[in-house]
């Protein structure tokens, strides 16, 4: 079925839609999003806790499920939030069912991220892998890569609640990339680190800070330093709401894809 139109016609079925890690803070707040859109439904809610148990999330009742297979044959688009211990597998059944998949769950290494390209080519479906459905922080994504044209310098701070799973955040990842992708090479840093870690982790010659306190959700700010100058580029989410408009528009877009694409900003 066709999923890839806004708005479908008066009489069509609604986008049926099954979340993984649906009772997590990040999936309730999905159904509930995805239950107040008119050519959306959730048709299943999986989960590793309460199996088999009915749990009312917003003003609706689902049934909590364990297995993806059993549940395909109610839907169309599998949006995963996860994490990274569960994240691979639940891909590779999700394509093996030639069945569209929305990640938001982070983990995947680059490996990862081909071998599943090349499973999705093959069985002819699409799938989206989005470090951070916010709008903002694709913005901040790519005013960043564009700043890197002309600052050599560069910084990652990334700040995150600390039930995060992993460091440095899919957000912090993806921007380093692309910055790295147009960047002038820096230059060769002064000093040693009294103590290991304390430069943060590299990717390329870029410096990555982790930051887990409570407090937070999700920020990241990018600093560039030139000659007798810095730029700041930092965005905010304030709370788990900020990620629901993205992940409604790549539901929306999840019918025109073909094989992996890496990021919200190819369907913005």
């Amino acid at each position: 079925m066709d999923v890839k139109n806004k708005k479908r016609k008066k009489g069509e079925s609604r986008v049926k839609i099954g979340v993984i890690g649906g009772l997590g803070r990040m999936g309730q707040e999905a159904i509930e999003a995805i239950s107040n859109e008119a050519d959306m439904e959730v048709t299943a809610v999986l989960d590793v806790y309460n199996v088999g148990e009915t749990i009312k999330i917003g003003d609706k009742k689902y049934l909590v499920e364990s297995e993806i297979k059993k549940v395909s044959s109610k839907v169309e688009v599998f949006l995963d939030l996860t994490g990274p211990k569960s994240v691979k597998k639940n891909a590779e059944i999700i394509i093996g069912l030639q069945k569209k998949l929305i990640i938001g769950a982070t983990g995947l290494s680059e490996s990862d991220i081909e071998d599943l390209t090349k499973k999705a080519e093959e069985k002819r479906t699409g799938v989206m892998i989005i470090p951070n459905f916010a709008i903002g922080a694709v913005l901040m994504m790519e005013f960043s890569q564009k700043a890197a044209k002309y600052f050599n310098e560069t910084e990652i701070i990334e700040y995150h609640h600390p039930k995060k799973l992993d460091a440095p955040s899919g957000t912090a990842i993806k921007t380093a990339k692309l910055i790295n992708e147009v960047k002038a090479k820096r230059g060769k840093l002064e000093g040693k680190e009294l103590i290991e870690g304390a430069r943060g982790a590299k990717m390329g010659d870029i410096d990555i800070h982790s930051i887990r306190l409570n407090g937070y959700v999700a920020s990241q700010e990018v600093i560039f330093g030139a000659e007798g100058q810095t730029l700041k580029i930092r965005h905010d989410s304030i709370n788990r709401k900020s990620f629901m408009p993205g992940i409604i528009l790549a539901i929306q877009k999840i019918g025109e894809v073909r094989g992996v694409i890496y990021g919200l900003e190819k369907v913005l």
